[in-house]
């Protein structure tokens, strides 16, 4: 698939050039772990909440979860900018209906 995001084909190359191929239920778990490591960061900084003016984040914890969901995307053949957009348009028509961008 041909992606319109210069990082989704830098992330499809990167596995690639690294053999870092696995299966995407692999992907999707790594991914899971990926983002409980920033609920982890945030809930230390914060002392489990007790100071939510202080959670912090590593930018590499954000960046291992952004790795890991485009690379579940490029598994998926999705284009992830067409798949934010797509998101986003969503977003939009719900706060337009609505006044609330949440489906419940």
């Amino acid at each position: 698939m041909t992606y319109t995001w210069e990082k989704q084909k830098e992330v499809e190359s990167f596995i690639r050039r690294y053999e870092l191929e696995g299966s995407t239920e692999f992907r999707i778990l790594d991914l899971f772990s990926d983002v409980g490591e920033i609920a982890k960061d945030a809930t230390k900084s914060a002392d489990y909440g007790n100071n939510p003016d202080e959670i912090r984040v590593k930018h590499d914890e954000i960046g291992d979860a952004l790795f890991s969901l485009i690379a579940v995307a490029n598994d998926l053949d999705m284009d992830i900018e067409e798949a934010l957009n797509q998101s986003l348009e969503k977003y939009r028509k719900r706060i337009g209906e609505t006044g609330d961008p949440g489906s419940g």
